[in-house]
């Protein structure tokens, strides 16, 4: 196993993380920021009033881009397995 093989690795090994977790991450993001705007242009203090919807807004992301978060990650695991005779040699 040269060092190549092993950056190579690690570099998809990063884009699968940074794919799969994109999609909720940012839509949490932007719900959390509309909730807050919405609170600063109503004057409205509840700090409770932003968890609920990015916990709604999370799942519901997590249910419409769980296949394809899925198939990135045995993506991955299927060419590392794929490939283990040559990483132990």
């Amino acid at each position: 196993m040269t060092d190549d093989s092993v950056v190579t690795i690690i570099r998809e090994a990063v884009m699968c993380i940074i794919l799969t977790s994109a999609p909720p991450l940012m839509i949490g993001l932007i719900v959390g920021l509309l909730v807050s705007v919405f609170q600063t242009v109503t004057s409205i203090n509840e700090q409770t009033l932003v968890f609920v919807p990015k916990i709604l807004a999370v799942f519901l992301s997590l249910v419409i881009f769980g296949p394809f978060m899925l198939s990135t990650l045995e993506e991955l695991f299927v060419t590392l397995y794929s490939d283990f005779v040559q990483y132990i040699r």
